[in-house]
């Protein structure tokens, strides 16, 4: 059990110089991810007007066939109207050439409207191009900063991970459980030591029998009041010494 202790408390040392490093990247990486997911958002808006001009212009372009259709019968029919032989052959014909000027009407309307909705398209097109080249532009800068502060960082990164994992693979399956979850719940530390009389991490006193308990150093123990596992200050002196 002493051994076990030990290694959680190296687990948690190493796991807070990484937290450290990672503070030094501040809200860089939030950023970047933020300015990147925006990025993408206004170029599926572009994507989806040029979309939908270019079905406008293809509707358009089918009304145009269908009108220039159209006149051809209504020529047709107006001359027919200089052919009829009765009243019953008038009424049908002129039926026809009402329904198709109409139609022509309602084609040559719609159009007007698809062109307005194009060009009103183009616009906004044109209002989100120059707004994701500066979101670009500041990903960029943001992106470079980044980089900056991991390479600055890499070696002493890349080792404390190499660290973490031969430590972590010393835990026993139960206590790393229970030291992820606590570090999860408590904003990275899990094992904390005592220090006058209290737990180091939520600085609640804690009883003189559980301190006599802690420092036999048998079993794991946790804190009362936020519930941060405890070591005594042998483990974590020895624990520090061999890292």
């Amino acid at each position: 059990m002493h051994n076990r202790l030990k290694i959680l408390y190296q687990l948690q040392i190493i796991d807070s110089q990484l937290d450290e490093l990672e503070e030094l990247r501040g809200d860089l990486p939030n950023n970047v991810n933020s300015l990147n997911s925006k990025i993408s958002e206004l170029k599926e808006q572009i994507k989806l007007k040029e979309k939908e001009k270019q079905e406008s212009l293809e509707k358009r372009e089918s009304n145009d066939e269908e009108i220039e259709k159209l006149k051809e019968s209504l020529k047709k029919f107006k001359s027919q109207l200089y052919q009829v032989r009765n009243n019953k052959e008038y009424d049908a014909l002129t039926k026809e050439i009402d329904y198709t000027e109409e139609t022509i009407k309602k084609m040559e309307s719609e159009n007007d409207a698809l062109a307005d909705r194009s060009k009103a398209l183009s616009n906004e097109i044109e209002e989100i191009i120059p707004k994701i080249k500066e979101l670009e532009k500041e990903l960029k800068e943001k992106e470079a900063e980044l980089k900056e502060i991991i390479k600055a960082n890499e070696k002493e990164e890349k080792k404390l991970r190499e660290i973490h994992k031969k430590i972590e693979e010393q835990v026993k399956s139960s206590d790393l459980a229970q030291y992820q979850k606590i570090r999860k719940a408590k904003k990275g530390k899990a094992v904390v030591t005592i220090k006058r009389s209290a737990c180091s991490g939520c600085h609640n006193i804690v009883p003189a029998q559980r301190q006599l308990e802690i420092r036999r150093n048998n079993r794991i123990i946790t804190c009362e009041y936020c519930g941060r596992i405890l070591v005594s200050q042998e483990i974590a002196e020895e624990a520090e010494k061999e890292l």
